[in-house]
């Protein structure tokens, strides 16, 4: 009786607030399974954009079979114990990326082309947000460790990222100091301040070249971003943020240095299984090291950082610990598929309800290669991705002597059919966004889809 009684409870407030516009911010107990019907709506869909800096050492990282019985490569042999519920996924490529060098994170997730007069495209991430943040605190939650952005507006414009796992931490899960009132005329100042700044700006485009209104339009881009996302926050002032275990909030309500950087990277990723498991958000962008330097790992006695191993001109020494920083930050990737897996989601877990995609824009780093992308794709089974295989678009294709001829295939796509936007409109169309294209996208990647 006792647990009826709080089922019904729980059932009914959660119901009236989502009739008011407003999510119950609690985990998803058991005693909820009443709320996860069949249907497509039946889960929260949420999806996670993890970015490795610098490509990899594809000596270690390319694997010879595809299909169900391949073996895992040394650098991504750390997520052995999580082979049902990953895909490795060979021979994709952006063909608007030629070129792009150290400014990959930029299109990583549009597919845009990049060029000094060329504008930007939203990111899929932003794109999925707008179907799945309408139900949460915060649309969409973007961290980057050394402030490079992956996460794109519909104007063109890269957001923000935060890098201080205290400072997101807080954002989540503290109540700001001073009360309601107190953030409300904050908000209003800010909204204030906003208006003054759109005004002045349409005064001054009269007066601009067409170079120089381009220009201010993408400023006024980032400030209407600012100006949707204060007007969120207004939204959401009469509604308490989770209380958290002060056990849990005190291990991850701290300010890490890179120095420590499996600390700091299992630190933001338990922050992103909380924001999950809290429903805080559904939508999440982490890039783990910008290109231009990409963290070093002296814990395990890499001085030398991402980039200049990357770019290595075939010395041994070099190639060697490039691939231990790349074993160790797709172990980082299996700890956080290790809390997915764990944490209760109804009657599942949150990695059948997560869609993870892992990787990079580069390739080959040496020369800057972008084909034949590192990527791998975890979770999601709820909404119809079957794992257990890897999946190799460069082995379609007969002429494909592997992957011992040289950087070439890092150079010149294989298989030029094969767009990594393909993959970024199926992750898209599984977590509910109605379209069937995205950038430059010539199809789904059935491959992955049950």
């Amino acid at each position: 009786m006792a647990h009826f009684l709080s089922q019904s409870w729980l059932l009914n407030r959660r119901e009236a607030l989502q009739g008011l516009g407003v999510l119950l911010a609690l985990p998803l107990l058991e005693c909820m399974q009443p709320l996860r019907a069949a249907g497509k709506d039946a889960w929260p869909r949420r999806s996670v954009f993890i970015y490795l800096p610098n490509g990899v050492n594809t000596n270690d990282f390319e694997m010879e079979r595809s299909g169900k019985d391949y073996q895992l490569s040394r650098i991504l042999k750390p997520l052995e114990k999580h082979r049902g519920s990953i895909t490795p996924i060979s021979g994709l490529y952006h063909p608007n990326s030629f070129g792009i060098a150290h400014s990959a994170t930029q299109t990583w997730l549009t597919s845009a082309r990049h060029g000094p007069t060329d504008r930007n495209t939203i990111s899929v991430d932003q794109l999925i947000a707008g179907v799945t943040g309408l139900k949460t605190r915060l649309p969409s939650l973007e961290l980057s460790n050394q402030g490079h952005r992956l996460a794109v507006s519909a104007d063109g414009v890269q957001l923000p990222a935060e890098k201080n796992p205290a400072v997101v931490f807080k954002q989540l899960f503290v109540e700001p100091a001073g009360g309601i009132q107190n953030q409300r005329r904050k908000l209003n100042r800010k909204e204030s301040m906003l208006d003054l700044v759109l005004g002045d700006a349409k005064s001054l485009a009269k007066k601009l070249g067409q170079k120089d209104r381009g220009r201010l339009n993408q400023y006024l881009g980032a400030v209407r971003e600012v100006e949707k996302r204060t007007k969120r926050a207004e939204s959401w002032l009469e509604t308490p943020r989770p209380k958290i275990d002060s056990g849990i909030a005190g291990r991850l309500n701290r300010n890490i240095p890179l120095e420590q950087l499996g600390e700091y990277l299992r630190t933001m990723y338990d922050i992103i299984v909380l924001a999950f498991q809290t429903d805080m958000t559904r939508v999440v962008t982490f890039n783990t090291g910008n290109e231009g330097t990409g963290p070093a790992v002296p814990e395990i006695g890499i001085k030398r950082d991402r980039h200049s191993l990357s770019h290595h001109n075939g010395n041994k020494e070099a190639l060697e610990q490039l691939t231990r920083s790349d074993e160790f930050n797709v172990r980082q990737f299996a700890y956080f598929l290790d809390q997915l897996s764990t944490v209760p989601d109804g009657d599942r877990t949150l990695i059948d309800t997560t869609l993870a995609l892992y990787g990079s824009g580069l390739s080959y780093g040496n020369s800057h290669g972008t084909t034949s992308l590192p990527l791998v794709l975890a979770g999601g089974a709820s909404f119809g991705l079957k794992h257990g295989k890897h999946v190799d678009y460069n082995q379609q294709v007969k002429e494909f002597k592997g992957y011992g001829q040289g950087v070439g295939v890092y150079h010149s796509p294989v298989n030029t059919k094969a767009h990594f936007s393909n993959l970024l409109l199926t992750i898209a169309q599984k977590m509910g966004v109605e379209t069937k294209r995205f950038g430059d996208s010539n199809g789904v990647s059935s491959e992955v889809l049950s």
